[in-house]
């Protein structure tokens, strides 16, 4: 089972986000990430979705979506060229003696420091996945509070 990235442009209308929810919960088709949102085109929105399955999962996904009247364009760009990104925000322990090392923690992810609270620092980051899990590993050391991430947006690079 491989993950697969599908970027999704749809009307921007009201209840389109729950029908695509539906109809993975139907099939029984877990979404590992979703985020949406408005484009160029205050219209138009984007969904970049990414889906745990095979080949064949993918393409009944791929079939149901492009049932729905508001879908405009469906991308599978999980072997494309693209540029992602997620955002993380991470809630940790932090007293006194512990602060510096979260900070050069901070500082070699290219992370900011956005709160400090009497025994915290909420820190806010962006990356690919991979960039984002390694520093959420490189702070649970401390003791992670609370976390949530935006999930991955996705788009192909050139003028495509």
């Amino acid at each position: 089972m491989m993950k697969h990235t599908l970027s999704v442009v749809v009307e921007n209308h009201p209840g389109v986000l729950a029908r695509v929810a539906t109809l993975f919960r139907r099939r029984g088709y877990n979404i590992d990430s979703l985020a949406v949102g408005r484009t160029e085109n205050p219209a138009v929105s984007r969904m970049t979705i990414v889906v745990e399955g095979d080949d064949v999962v993918i393409e009944q996904v791929t079939k149901q979506l492009h049932k729905l009247v508001e879908t405009i364009k469906i991308y599978d760009i999980t072997d494309q060229p693209t540029v992602d990104r997620e955002l993380v925000l991470i809630k940790v322990k932090a007293d006194a003696q512990a602060r510096s090392e979260i900070i050069q923690i901070v500082d070699v992810f290219r992370g900011r420091i956005v709160d400090i609270g009497p025994n915290s620092l909420i820190i806010e980051a962006t990356g690919d996945t991979g960039k984002i899990d390694a520093i959420e590993a490189s702070l649970r050391p401390f003791g992670i509070l609370e976390l949530v991430r935006t999930g991955k947006v996705s788009m192909l690079r050139g003028a495509r």
